[in-house]
């Protein structure tokens, strides 16, 4: 099968255990870093004081006892971060299960709960053992997003009730049917500190000036329950009610079918893996973006056995189930923590609060802890995701899973979603459109969707309307192209090119596609980033170091086969390149693509500008002196090309030295490129003159640096014809000088026309003598 080039998404997926090293305070290379214990304690401070009141209010908006919120807090942090294996993920009790863990309490009752969450992390901890943590990112973001989004809904018009000064009832749809017979009879009280706590958790982040950035430190949902709680004051307002420390009752068996208690743990361990996986993946993103990193990335099968053993410990203590939060991981990362320890101290301090605020907890409004999590739950439905699956063209399955994770509950939610997915996915593969237009000559054959056999008896009917000897365009907005379609377009290809047509293939947006591999050329050239092959796999070394060994194996792997015979012989009988390339530094200039040359057909000098210093310059300029010197007198090329560029930032460079100072210290960049001030000196000479010694054949030159660029390009030339070995040869008549300009945007290249002294454009059809 032939995949077409498409964009690709950085991979989400950290490496695999096997090349990880256990996080500690050394960096990658083993040197020491300085002590971390000041960011890891500050750090833990914030998570800590975020986590009390997030804790509290889901475990209001479960029906679970209070103080199992502080539980699982404890738990996730302390035994999550000691086990797992990301080791800046928070856990805590888990936003994505408040549903669930609502159902379940109200079918089986607490205990019951308890029990279905030690039975999922049992199997948390088996599946981190079997090693397929990878296995739940292979599911469909359109369809995690979803989810998460429809158990925001329903937790959102769940806490409105109890703003609202009542209880939600136990689905999506009874709390909407009784949302206005609620509205009619408010109670006013629970409203105002509502309202109090969502209005400061919105302007929290934009308090303006010095004293706004100092306030902000105290994290928002802190700040919101203690506004709202100190509002409160003398309200006639359910506060939060926890009873003193007792031994728990032991978790109990529920009662009921085995099927659905099978069906209650799986629910629980599906979500809460999910919701930790794509939580430490979010995480580990955030840390590798720091400035200094600290640590190994993600271990995502150690994370799932952490997270399975964390709920086991909570479901025996009595607590909520237990998942990494993307809100509290990234408030951590923010706080600058650099190991494990933050998160296990944030852990330590719920477990003191727990033990000696229990005062200051029941304080708190329970209308206050409902909008916390209501706020939360309302964010979960993320307009950034909504505009990433249109975009991708997977909105269906996104709408489709969201609303029936709210009309059936979040098992039966996934599986619409996959089932949608599915679906969708099979009617692409095979609905593939294929039109063919005629514009300017030009025999343009549009083929939308993917490419199977199913759709060759069409790709061919449209291929045989294209004449013979005609221009044609093939322009292919799939994906995926299977070994029928493939060979069919290649046959007409070749075929279509014997009798005298040209053809060339095209990518969605017009992009042009390399053509596959044949016996005599190289694969296609693709980016780095578009290689997975070249993307770092560890901590080891500098990403740009991974790239470049990366792009070696890739070369050694693909490419090395198909020109080993090659190289062998020119190794043999020695270069003998006919030409000598001069151009600048560029890593967007690639001299072999924009030439369609190989292995000994270019002798090729690069610098900064694509400068050739005069003779008599000094000594620095003898590396491009002595290159064009061997090119001419040993290697006797036939000519020389001086090729600039659009966007050149030596042009720019030379473009601003008017406005340095005088005295402004020489680096050796600023000394090289004064060999490039006689061809500003001329293009200020030929502006002064108001000649239009300077122009591009077929549109006007765009500005200042485009200019310049090519008055270099003329400049250089004869800097060249200077040299006296140059001189000699040119008089000969074995020595042709030519000028070139590549527009990098349009992938356009232009030659000089030395008799009209204008740069024309290279099309496609045969080049014209210049």
């Amino acid at each position: 099968m032939h995949p077409q080039p498409s964009r690709t998404h950085d991979s989400a997926q950290p490496p695999p255990a096997s090349r990880q090293r256990p996080t500690g305070p050394e960096d990658p290379q083993g040197s020491p870093r300085r002590p971390t214990w000041r960011q890891d304690l500050s750090a833990s401070v914030v998570i800590f004081l975020i986590a009390v009141p997030l804790s509290l209010g889901i475990a209001l908006a479960t029906g679970a006892p209070l103080q199992a919120g502080l539980i699982a807090a404890a738990v996730g942090g302390i035994v999550s971060g000691l086990l797992g294996g990301a080791p800046l993920q928070v856990s805590g009790a888990a936003t994505g299960l408040v549903v669930v863990t609502a159902e379940l309490v109200q079918r089986y009752g607490w205990r019951a709960t308890c029990a279905i969450t030690a039975l999922a992390g049992l199997v948390q901890l088996a599946l981190g053992a079997a090693r397929v943590a990878r296995a739940a990112l292979a599911v469909s973001p359109a369809i995690v997003h979803g989810m998460l989004a429809g158990i925001g809904v329903t937790i959102a018009l769940g806490q409105l009730h109890v703003v609202l000064g009542d209880s939600p009832n136990s689905s999506a749809l009874e709390n909407l049917a009784a949302l206005p017979a609620q509205l009619a009879g408010l109670h006013p009280p629970a409203l105002l500190v509502g309202a109090i706590t969502v209005a400061v958790l919105m302007a929290w982040p934009h308090l303006p000036g010095r004293a706004g950035r100092r306030i902000r430190t105290v994290p928002a949902p802190l700040a919101a329950v203690v506004v709202a709680t100190a509002a409160s004051v003398g309200m006639a307002v359910p506060r939060v009610s926890l009873p003193r420390w007792e031994l728990q009752a032991l978790p109990a068996l529920p009662d009921g079918p085995v099927l659905g208690v099978f069906a209650a743990v799986l629910t629980v361990t599906l979500v809460a893996s999910m919701e930790s996986l794509l939580s430490a993946v979010a995480v580990d993103r955030l840390r590798a973006g720091r400035p200094d990193p600290h640590g190994a990335p993600a271990d995502l099968d150690r994370e799932l056995a952490g997270q399975g053993a964390a709920n086991v410990v909570s479901g025996l203590l009595g607590g909520l189930p237990i998942a990494g939060g993307a809100i509290r991981g990234a408030a951590n990362v923010e706080a600058g923590a650099a190991t494990r320890k933050s998160t296990v101290l944030h852990g330590v301090w719920v477990l003191g609060c727990a033990g000696l605020l229990v005062g200051v907890l029941e304080l708190i409004p329970l209308a206050a802890l409902a909008a916390l999590v209501m706020a939360a739950g309302v964010k979960m439905v993320s307009f950034a995701h909504i505009k990433h699956v249109q975009r991708h063209r997977e909105f269906p399955m996104y709408a489709a899973t969201l609303g029936a994770v709210v009309l059936f509950g979040v098992l039966q939610g996934l599986a619409v979603g996959i089932v949608v997915t599915a679906f969708l996915s099979l009617r692409r593969l095979t609905h593939t459109r294929i039109t063919v237009d005629e514009e300017k000559e030009l025999h343009i054959v549009r083929v939308s969707g993917q490419l199977t056999f199913l759709a060759v008896p069409r790709l061919s009917r449209a291929l045989a309307q294209v004449p013979k000897e005609a221009n044609a365009v093939v322009e292919l907005g799939g994906s995926f192209m299977d070994h029928a379609a493939y060979d069919a377009l290649q046959s007409w290809t070749n075929a279509h090119r014997a009798q005298g047509g040209w053809v060339t293939l095209r990518g969605r947006g017009g992009q042009p596609i390399a053509e596959p591999a044949s016996a005599h050329a190289c694969r296609p050239w693709t980016p780095w980033r578009n290689h997975h092959c070249t993307r770092p796999r560890s901590a080891e070394g500098a990403p740009g170091g991974r790239q470049l060994l990366g792009g070696v194996s890739a070369f050694q792997r693909n490419t090395a086969p198909l020109v080993r015979d090659e190289l062998a012989r020119l190794a043999r009988e020695g270069q003998r390149p006919t030409q000598l390339f001069l151009t600048c530094a560029d890593s967007r200039l690639v001299t072999s693509m924009i030439t369609s040359s190989g292995p000994g057909d270019l002798f090729t000098v690069r610098n900064v500008g694509n400068l050739m210093p005069p003779p008599g310059s000094d000594g620095t300029c003898d590396s491009v002196g002595a290159a064009v010197e061997y090119a001419v007198e040993v290697l006797r090329v036939g000519s020389i090309t001086v090729c600039g560029h659009s966007g050149c930032g030596a042009m720019q460079a030379l473009l601003g030295s008017a406005d340095q100072e005088p005295g402004a210290q020489q680096t050796p960049l600023t000394r090289w490129l004064r060999h490039g001030r006689p061809s500003l000196a001329r293009m200020r000479r030929i502006g002064r003159l108001g000649r239009g010694e300077v122009a591009l054949a077929d549109r006007p030159v765009a500005d200042d640096v485009e200019r310049l660029a090519l008055v270099n390009v003329m400049q250089q030339l004869d800097h060249l014809m200077a040299h006296a070995c140059v001189a000699r040869r040119v008089a000969e008549g074995t020595l042709q000088l030519q000028g070139m300009y590549f527009h990098v945007a349009e992938a356009q290249a232009y030659v000089l026309d030395s008799r009209s002294r204008t740069f024309q454009a290279v099309r496609p059809e045969v080049l014209d003598t210049v």
